[in-house]
């Protein structure tokens, strides 16, 4: 039965925050914030949020809001300037984080008030009726880290650390006595913004003794490649393996956050994991109501325990999201860890886009979801993030219609929750080239623009006033979907493939076309979809027996309507126990057939 305190399917918009309303249309390889223009913590006008709630969205993750490392100028607010040889782009990544307890002075109208631009941009997206999700990224921080906001009685970073040895428990850095900081060698034609004059970009950058590189390099002088912009923190793991603090017990993926929180209230810990602590209770007390957990997997699970059980005394309703890559750590950092959801990206994700670019057979996205029945409501589904290429852009699908069935897969296969990256809606190819990103993926280290997102943005109207006809039509098509996601009670249900059966049963079905059924007490779906862009294909589909069994059907004709658009409707005929309707798909069609 339906009830108002049913579980919902959440929708999560990912924004890069100083893209989103920036309507200068320059995009000059390596251009300054005046030459290519930023986006405001105010461009998300509440007519502006209530177009992403309208999406289905029901939080949105702001992206790039702790301050970073930037080379713009902004010292007469009392920020040091940042040094070109140790920050990628001339944006710099959101990842880099260089105070945690400020935020990125490039997306406040006054800077000297960016504080509460911020908190303003919570409050007006809580009034929208949406949450909010900023990133923390436990692993590094700029090479260039100042504490220069760190409240009182929370300990700056590296502030009480010996610098003398590699390593000490309560150190929040890894050093490398006698050995001063190097630059890169730069290679394959890289220089710093693009080879542009800049007073700090010498070839040199002080730091001594030098600090381990964010992805654990040990080298002095990093590579390139590795994460030069940053310095890996010291959770209490010695380099050659030794943990300084208190491991799980076996069972410990078995207690809830509370038992969690009890478990640390005796034990000492190393410096790092308080610091941590504090930066993400500062977060909760301004209103931010979740974290996405930046390359969690390369952080011990006992400090999450430790952080996300600390978290959720604090705000039991509290989104905690993680990039974990490694599958077979998926159920240690989800129990032990207290995590909320992880990105299904090395499975799922990774196995629909080859489907979509032909590589791979629909056969193989059933079986993912049944590995995944104990965790299935943990992993959060997307097509498109910061760090993926887009969906429209050529060494993906080369076409934003491509993502559509795709989109139905992941959105309605199971109870996880759905992330949509900015543009996505609209198709945005990604095709730019600002300086230090690439394209295919929207830059997130340089200034500019995303084209599709400007003429959605329409001048500050935020109507889709400039929008192409096909960006439309797109938009459209992801408000359908996700609004039905977050609304209909069988997304929360319970979930059955029938394309392997139909595969042996079915004549003229496919391994492009996918089927797969839902169903809650009041709602029993049929969801077919066609990945092909060029063949239709139509068949009798066979809804199996034990299906019809469970839906409790007796011999007789059923409706079914199309929820997507209302157009197209079907009958399942049920004789002797045995379902069948007949579909038609157009290229990459997809239908969501509900039993009227």
């Amino acid at each position: 039965m339906k009830t108002e305190n049913a579980p919902k399917k959440e929708v999560v918009y990912h924004v890069f925050t100083r893209l989103f309303g920036n309507t200068n249309t320059t995009n000059k390889p390596w251009g300054t914030l005046e030459e290519n223009g930023v986006g405001k913590f105010n461009d998300f006008t509440p007519e502006a949020l209530q177009a992403i709630k309208d999406l289905g969205t029901t939080y949105i993750w702001y992206t790039g809001v702790p301050h970073h490392a930037v080379i713009t100028d902004y010292t007469q607010y009392g920020i040091s300037n940042d040094d070109p040889d140790v920050v990628k782009g001339r944006a710099g990544s959101p990842y880099a984080v260089k105070d945690y307890y400020q935020v990125d002075p490039d997306m406040a109208v006054d800077p000297a008030k960016r504080m509460e631009e911020f908190e303003a941009l919570i409050n007006r997206t809580h009034e929208a009726g949406m949450k909010v999700i900023i990133d923390i990224v436990p692993n590094h921080v700029a090479r260039k880290y100042e504490s220069l906001n760190t409240p009182k009685g929370s300990v700056p970073f590296g502030k009480n650390d010996d610098t003398s040895v590699a390593y000490a428990k309560n150190n929040n850095f890894y050093y490398i006595p006698g050995a001063a900081f190097e630059v890169p060698n730069w290679q394959n034609g890289y220089v710093p913004l693009g080879g542009d004059q800049h007073p700090l970009a010498d070839g040199k950058f002080d730091e001594s003794p030098a600090k381990w590189t964010g992805n654990g390099s040990r080298a002095a002088q990093p590579n390139q490649n590795d994460w030069y912009e940053t310095v890996k923190i010291n959770y209490g793991i010695s380099p050659d393996g030794h943990k300084d603090f208190n491991l799980l017990p076996g069972d410990s993926g078995d207690w809830d956050a509370q038992k969690h929180a009890d478990f640390w209230k005796d034990k000492e810990i190393p410096a790092s994991w308080k610091q941590f602590e504090d930066i993400a209770h500062f977060w909760l007390a301004k209103g931010v109501d979740g974290f996405r957990y930046d390359m969690a997997e390369m952080v011990p699970v006992e400090f999450w325990s430790y952080l996300n059980s600390s978290v959720k005394m604090k705000n039991p309703d509290a989104f905690l999201l993680a990039e974990v890559y490694n599958p077979s750590l998926y159920r240690d950092y989800i129990f032990k860890g207290k995590m909320d959801y992880l990105y299904d990206k090395v499975e799922l994700y990774d196995t629909i886009k080859r489907v979509m670019q032909g590589h791979c057979s629909t056969d193989q996205i059933a079986p993912i979801i049944y590995y995944h029945k104990d965790i299935d409501r943990n992993l959060l589904h997307f097509l498109e993030n910061h760090d993926e290429q887009r969906i429209a852009s050529p060494d993906f699908a080369g076409d934003a219609l491509k993502g559509k069935p795709a989109m139905v897969v992941s959105t309605l296969i199971s109870t996880s929750p759905t992330m949509i990256y900015f543009g996505q809606e609209l198709g945005e190819p990604a095709k730019e080239d600002l300086g230090f990103g690439d394209p295919t993926r929207t830059s997130i280290f340089d200034y500019g623009s995303v084209p599709s997102v400007v003429r959605w943005v329409n001048d500050k109207k935020f109507d889709g006033g400039k929008s192409t006809g096909a960006e439309k039509d797109l938009r459209d098509f992801y408000k359908r979907l996700l609004t039905f996601s977050t609304q209909n009670s069988a997304i929360m249900g319970e979930y059955a493939d029938i394309h392997w059966h139909n595969r042996q049963n079915t004549e003229w079905y496919n391994d492009r076309v996918h089927s797969f059924v839902r169903w809650s007490d009041t709602d029993k779906l049929v969801v077919v979809t066609n990945f092909s862009p060029f063949d239709t294909y139509g068949f009798e589909l066979q809804i199996p027996q034990e299906i019809i069994e469970t839906w409790n059907l007796k011999n007789g004709d059923y409706k079914m309507v199309d929820q997507l658009y209302k157009e197209t409707k079907t009958t399942l005929k049920v004789e002797n126990g045995q379902g069948q309707m007949r579909v038609d798909l157009k290229p990459l069609e997809s239908f969501v057939f509900k039993l009227d």
